[in-house]
């Protein structure tokens, strides 16, 4: 946990937002993986970190903004517990280092609500993404689970989004932490690889990675010779000289927070020709983006930076053809880029994603878009204010099914060149990610440097096998 005034801090803050009413937050239980006692590793709900600290299942916070009080409920250790799990710092202990002095037993948060309710008082509460959260938060307010999200509280997800989007200098910190350790989970990668082995095999050595640095990994790893599929979770090819190996990992800090790179090698020991020439559209495409990244800048301009580049490279290489600012406008470059350029990080690798990117990544003044193929998966297009923290990670995907579908429907023919397009249906894909940090003064990389030159790569390539 960060130091007890960070919470209160936090808290008080929102609090003066928001001005009247309760603020709930539902922590997470424990999840079964296929029976009770068998969970999965316990990961708490990011906004309770954000405001209370306390990685335990099973609590839930209030803030009572007009009677200024704040609680959290949840259940002390019985002697089962202890006899199962051994002594564990208590409820009470860890809710002190929060700066919260009344913790009450769960069974009494109903009579909180009921007598709230009563007295028809305005309860906040964001839209729960966990099953049994939902059945709790329906019960307690008595409504029916499809009304939960849109009853949730608007200037409650606004408040929590603003707050949380301005990452502290003591919250960079920790990211910073992450994105290191993610970096040698990359580094790993490169050097452990080489043909024959299976992608699993990797796959293991970087989530080990994870745990030994006393975190974990921050989403599944995406570790494949087929980086055409973008979040590609399978781990069972035999990766083969003349492959590309898509490394798309990151490690969690015990605090939360979240690393997020992407690397794309050979599985041998260079690039061939056409994988170099690919490799240095995308690399040129993470240049524009960076030299677009200016506080204040809109992130749906970097967006485009990125996909006039990668477009006016695929013209370079003959697969498209015409004018790149018509064809970018058009959407004909998502044959080949099919997502967004990036996306907000902090406690959750897409920071804040079960608020709605449409308050997170967006705002009044725009709107997301969500007809636009290619634009629809855009999570940050909002300006870039000093203490956001994002990724950029523009790619190339050479996408089979894709490709055939749009090549009979004769889409964006004035723009594609499908004749040079079918000669990369086997390519699979390239993907290169970097962290950042928006500074009053401008964009800053996080981390320590990590190989991404073609030069860098195939030296570490040449000394891994």
């Amino acid at each position: 946990m960060f130091q007890t005034s960070v919470y209160v801090e936090r808290r008080a803050a929102l609090a003066q937002r928001l001005k009247s009413g309760l603020l709930l937050f539902f922590g997470n239980e424990e999840s079964p993986m296929n029976y009770a006692d068998n969970a999965y590793s316990f990961r708490q709900d990011s906004t309770f970190l954000y405001y209370f600290g306390i990685a335990h299942p099973g609590l839930v916070a209030m803030i009572d903004i007009d009677e200024n009080q704040e609680m959290i409920f949840g259940n002390e250790m019985g002697i089962d517990d202890i006899v199962w799990m051994g002594r564990q710092e208590t409820i009470q202990e860890k809710a002190n280092l929060a700066g919260i002095s009344k913790v009450l037993p769960s069974a009494e948060l109903s009579d909180h609500i009921r007598k709230a309710v009563s007295l028809k008082r305005t309860i906040h509460y964001l839209p729960p993404y966990r099953a049994e959260n939902k059945i709790k938060l329906a019960d307690l307010l008595s409504l029916n689970v499809n009304q939960l999200k849109p009853s949730a509280s608007l200037p409650f997800i606004q408040a929590v989004a603003a707050q949380r989007s301005i990452k502290s200098a003591v919250e960079i910190t920790e990211i910073e932490q992450a994105v290191n350790h993610s970096i040698d989970m990359h580094l790993l990668a490169m050097q452990k690889t080489r043909p024959g082995l299976k992608e699993e095999e990797i796959a293991a050595l970087i989530h080990g990675e994870a745990l030994r640095t006393g975190g974990n990994i921050a989403y599944p790893i995406i570790l494949t010779v087929h980086g055409e599929i973008l979040h590609n979770h399978f781990h069972g090819n035999v990766m083969q000289d003349g492959q590309l190996v898509l490394n798309d990992s990151g490690m969690e800090t015990a605090m939360g927070y979240c690393g997020d790179l992407t690397r794309t090698f050979p599985v041998g020991k260079k690039f061939d020709n056409r994988q170099r020439e690919v490799y240095a559209i995308v690399q040129a495409a993470l240049q524009s983006a960076e030299a677009e990244s200016k506080p204040h800048t809109k992130y749906i301009d970097v967006h485009y930076a990125a996909c006039k580049s990668l477009a006016e490279g695929m013209k370079a290489m003959g697969l498209m053809k015409g004018d790149m600012d018509e064809a970018v406008a058009a959407g004909a470059h998502a044959l080949f880029f099919q997502c967004g350029t990036g996306h907000m990080m902090g406690l959750d690798v897409h920071d804040m994603e079960d608020l709605g990117e449409e308050y997170v990544g967006y705002d009044d003044t725009l709107k997301k878009e969500k007809e636009l193929f290619g634009l629809k998966s855009l999570r940050l297009g909002r300006a870039l204010e000093p203490g956001y923290v994002f990724t950029i990670e523009p790619g190339i995907y050479m996408i089979p099914e894709l490709i055939d579908l749009w090549k009979a429907d004769r889409k964006f023919e004035s723009f594609i060149n499908y004749a040079e397009v079918e000669k990369f249906k086997d390519f699979s894909g390239i993907r290169l990610e970097n962290n950042y940090a928006m500074t009053t003064e401008g964009l800053r990389l996080l981390g320590k440097p990590l190989a991404i030159e073609i030069s860098e790569v195939e030296e570490i390539r040449n000394n891994a096998y």
